[in-house]
């Protein structure tokens, strides 16, 4: 299944990619873009971002807490690292 964002053009599918299941990130985070070039956001048409099941679960809650209200996460527009 798959997500549709920005007008459609941009199609979000998370899934196991059974062809990696020997190597621990293989939670594939696959974005497409159907859009004019100028319009894109990533370089190519298609790219692949492979997860941890720990780092997916981070994710996760990263968007829970994103979802639960404006309280529930601090506005941030800085880009932090971990430390």
């Amino acid at each position: 299944m798959a997500v549709f964002l920005l007008n459609n053009s941009l199609k979000v599918e998370v899934f196991v990619d059974k062809a990696d299941a020997e190597f621990e990130d293989d939670i594939c985070v696959r974005i497409t873009e159907d859009c004019a070039e100028d319009e894109k956001i990533f370089y190519g048409g298609e790219t692949n971002l492979y997860l941890t099941r720990e780092q997916a679960q981070e994710i996760i809650k990263e968007f829970q807490k994103a979802i639960s209200g404006p309280d529930a996460i601090p506005f941030s527009s800085s880009k932090e690292k971990p430390s």
